[in-house]
């Protein structure tokens, strides 16, 4: 299993951003696909994830409303858009995924740095 994130860089605050994880090895059917990140000196934490089946999405109350998380079945991508971007959004950001019956990821992917700004 592989999760290749891609896509982050250095923006300023209200810039937008999109981020792409291109997942193999598996089919991904009955999984949750998402994203994590971890800022300096903080824990881990969710940002936004994805049933792959039914597509339903979960996101952190931070995000809510700037951020969706698009997939694209065909390509096995799950990508996370980030608009109205904050100097607080500033993290190295995981690609995640686990079995839908599982409570914690399974798999993770190597992290992309997104730094905004002020």
């Amino acid at each position: 299993v592989q999760l290749q994130a891609f896509g982050g860089g250095l923006v300023q605050a209200g810039d937008s951003l999109r981020l792409s994880c291109a997942a193999s090895g598996r089919t991904w059917t009955n999984h949750v696909m998402g994203w994590f990140r971890q800022a300096p000196g903080k824990e881990r934490e969710f940002v936004a994830d994805i049933t792959w089946n039914l597509g339903s999405r979960n996101y952190a109350d931070s995000v809510k409303g700037r951020f969706t998380i698009p997939r694209d079945n065909a390509k096995n991508t799950v990508d996370l858009q980030m608009n109205t971007l904050k100097p607080e959004d500033t993290a190295v950001y995981y690609c995640a995924a686990r079995r839908s019956a599982s409570r914690n990821v399974n798999w993770w992917g190597q992290g992309t740095l997104v730094t905004v700004s002020s």
